[in-house]
């Protein structure tokens, strides 16, 4: 293990707003300009390289990971030492401006590799939740923080929830729905290299990374979605997939002793999610896996579809853990290691 590297697992923020001025809609949070985003982004100390939008929402690939904008719900995912926190007092204000008030956060990470390279206030998870409880406004008074364990002390998840009075909107036409977060390290070094551009190929950020979205098979994991990617040099890549109003997105660094690689989606549980985990195994084949999964309904089915779908591809899941949260659903957490590996 290297002694100091690139911070690749990421702290993950979603702040969900109501007004109560219909003329808002359906824009909302998307009429931010640019320059507020920017000022946000500074806040955590990222930029955006690229962007692409649908109808439905606007999806950022930053140089630290990505960021999400619908009408009522933001979502920002960043990596390395950034401040991700300190995000939210300027989404806030701007939030405020559009006529928009704050009434559900929830924030989500693995275990760093590199804790001791994080600033404050990801210094620990004690100083987040901190931060957090002083920051997020009182109407939010439903809250919670979890650390779900596993059978390695490298890899627990943490998860911090805060909701008002005001129920969320977390329905999908009355489906039951999800999010995954799956965070994998050891990556197979032979898969990892694919994640290298070569030396003074001549290519921008975009144009590799759609190459490497081809030649990995990125693309295959759902058909359906479009598709912007972002290939750093010398190496790293990022993607955010769009299908619809649900997103999904890729990051990795593929340095030999501190490769990471994450996976996000958001999903149907009525959908079998056997071919997107079975895919995602395949092209990154991670020594260490875990996932996250977020529901707004309790649903057994969660815990034997995942371990279903990866365990015949050599990972033997070695713990599992479940928490609830007050208006904010349940967290499922899966641990997986390859078959030839001891805990």
């Amino acid at each position: 293990m290297a002694v100091s590297g690139f911070e690749g697992f990421e702290k993950r923020l979603e702040l969900h707003f109501f007004g109560d001025d219909p003329a808002m809609f359906p824009l909302g949070l998307r009429k931010l300009d640019f320059e507020s985003l920017e000022q946000v982004l500074e806040a955590v100390q990222c930029t955006v390289v690229s962007a692409v939008g649908n109808s439905y929402f606007d999806a950022y690939v930053l140089s630290e990971s990505s960021l999400f904008v619908y009408p009522t719900k933001i979502i920002i995912k960043t990596c390395g030492t950034t401040q991700l926190l300190k995000s939210i007092i300027p989404l806030i204000h701007y939030a405020h401006h559009l006529g928009l008030t704050l009434s559900f956060c929830r924030y989500t990470r693995g275990s760093f590799i590199f804790p001791k390279a994080q600033p404050f206030p990801h210094t620990s998870f004690k100083d987040e939740v901190s931060y957090l409880q002083d920051t997020i406004p009182p109407n939010l008074c439903f809250r919670k923080a979890s650390i779900m364990p596993s059978k390695s002390s490298s890899h627990s998840w943490h998860v911090f929830t805060a909701t008002s009075h005001v129920p969320y909107d977390h329905h999908h036409d009355n489906e039951l729905l999800f999010t995954m977060e799956i965070c994998m390290t050891e990556l197979d070094p032979i898969l990892a290299r694919k994640f290298f551009r070569r030396a003074e190929d001549g290519k921008s950020g975009d144009s590799a990374g759609k190459e490497m979205t081809e030649v990995t098979g990125i693309n295959e994991i759902n058909p359906e979605a479009l598709i912007c990617d972002f290939a750093f040099d010398p190496c790293g890549y990022s993607m955010n997939g769009m299908d619809g109003d649900w997103y999904s997105t890729i990051h990795v660094t593929p340095e030999d002793g501190f490769s990471y690689a994450s996976f996000e989606c958001v999903g149907s549980v009525s959908d079998n999610m056997g071919h997107v985990l079975r895919k995602v195994v395949q092209i990154f084949r991670p020594g260490t896996m875990s996932i996250s999964t977020t529901c707004n309904g309790y649903t057994n089915d969660m815990w034997t579809q995942v371990a279903t779908a990866v365990e015949p591809l050599g990972l033997k899941c070695r713990s599992r853990a479940m928490d609830q949260f007050p208006a904010a659903g349940s967290v499922v957490f899966q641990t997986f290691s390859a078959r030839r590996k001891s805990v």
